[in-house]
């Protein structure tokens, strides 16, 4: 079946342009609400729906929760909530899916929607092809004495930092660390300072400050200029900086030198491989650092790479049945404590290695050296096709060109971005290469046929 609105990471949009619109919310509210009523038989579906800290919000949770129970489904409110923690609370409470408002790391204008299954996971192929059928039924109001009833949980912020702190042992204490938490102004603001400091660090505070319109705005993941000043500037042993969801982390060191997703992946296979806990191997993506690979081979640690898309490693975790993985954009999956990717929970393990082993994270990153790797996004013009652009023999020629250069020592990857109108450039190679310098030459040649 050929989706119309689900991508590779639920829906996502621009506020106000079909489909993210409060008619669209309302419709898919329903629509969801009347397959799970058709698989569920005569018991009452129970939904959760959770959302980050962006003004559109307010209108999309209305939306929703009323098509919900116009289908007949009973909804329980959670606010401001991480995704993580929405898929945390969706399986304790047993409720048939979760609905998470949010656009993750990109800027207040946009909003989505993702869905998680009662385990907890990301919703099958299967289920969201039943809700786009539906979608194209007309909208109908069960029996008055059918609507579904909405609650509020109250206790959801406590319940998910308690399983935050829950995911380290007992005996790990943060006492004697300064860390500052950088939660972009989104949906870690009012868990991750409790949590941390409850642990026993001393916490310093960025983007901890949401207007509605100001998630991810120069601060966050996807900005860790104003968490590296920070760090720097307060002495601290350690930066966290979240994604507007709080799904994404990346950590700052003490010298204020950047901690991605494939250093993250890093530190917690070693730790856990030479405790003999990890449990397999673990998956990268495309994307993912040629030095990780060969760090992880020198351990004895299996490696395989997945499409990029946090989707893509889950379905390769469980194939393999294998823990942890995850992306060098931060969103990693720690599958001994954690369904979906957690910021949280993937700082939490780190700490707990610094802790345990008594090293700050340079000593800790020793056996790790990474291959010099260049990124350029490429943003497309309205109308065009990425894929499109990425067929075009030019642009083939291009990369191929750039391929013969690198030889065996480098490697080329043009994809199109999952979450916004970008095609993503980039070049990786041996030190000795200009892969910043090539990543530009074959960003500037997708720039012209986009012109």
């Amino acid at each position: 079946m050929t989706r119309r609105y689900f991508g590779t990471d639920g829906i996502r949009g621009t506020v106000g342009e079909p489909p993210i619109t409060a008619d669209f919310m309302l419709k898919l509210g329903w629509a969801t609400g009347r397959v799970l009523v058709a698989r569920h038989g005569q018991r009452r579906p129970r939904v959760l729906i959770g959302k980050d800290t962006r003004i559109s919000g307010y209108m999309f949770e209305s939306a929703l929760e009323a098509g919900l129970s116009a289908a007949g489904v009973d909804v329980a409110l959670l606010g401001p909530m991480p995704t993580p923690g929405i898929a945390y609370l969706t399986r304790t409470f047993r409720a048939d899916a979760g609905i998470v408002i949010s656009a993750s790391h990109n800027a207040f204008p946009d909003n989505g929607i993702k869905f998680f299954s009662t385990a907890g996971t990301k919703l099958g192929d299967e289920l969201e092809e039943e809700i786009e059928a539906m979608l194209e039924e007309p909208l109908t109001t069960v029996a008055a004495d059918k609507l579904g009833k909405a609650t509020r949980i109250n206790d959801a912020d406590g319940r998910y930092i308690e399983f935050c702190k829950s995911t380290i042992p007992d005996r790990v204490s943060l006492t004697g660390l300064k860390v500052v938490l950088d939660c972009a102004h989104g949906a870690t603001y009012h868990i991750a300072p409790s949590v941390f400091r409850e642990l026993g660090a001393e916490v310093g505070l960025v983007g901890a400050s949401p207007d509605g319109l100001n998630i991810n705005q120069g601060v966050g993941s996807t900005h860790p200029a104003a968490l590296r000043a920070a760090v720097i500037q307060q002495g601290a042993d350690l930066g966290v900086a979240f994604d507007g969801d709080g799904d994404r982390v990346l950590l700052v060191d003490s010298d204020g030198r950047e901690i991605d997703g494939d250093d993250i992946l890093y530190l917690i296979a070693r730790d856990r491989h030479a405790r003999g806990e990890l449990g397999g191997g673990v998956v990268g993506t495309l994307m993912s650092n040629f030095g990780l690979a060969a760090a992880l081979e020198q351990l004895g640690v299996p490696f395989e790479r997945a499409k990029v898309g946090d989707r893509y490693v889950m379905e390769r975790l469980a194939a393999n049945g294998w823990q942890l993985g995850g992306e060098s954009s931060g969103h990693i999956v720690c599958g001994h404590v954690q369904t979906t990717g957690d910021g949280i929970v993937s700082a939490l393990q780190v700490l707990a290695i610094m802790v345990r082993e008594e090293k700050p994270l340079q000593r800790l990153l020793a056996g790790l050296e990474k291959a010099p790797q260049a990124l350029v996004n490429v943003r497309l013009t309205p109308g065009s096709d990425a894929r499109a652009v990425m067929e075009m023999p030019a642009l083939q020629a291009a990369v191929a060109e750039v391929e013969a250069e690198l030889g065996d020592e480098g490697r080329v990857l043009l994809r199109p971005s999952g979450t916004e109108p970008l095609i993503r450039v980039m070049v990786e190679g041996r030190p000795h290469l200009d892969v910043a310098g090539l990543a530009r030459r074959l960003a500037g040649e997708v720039e012209v046929l986009l012109a």
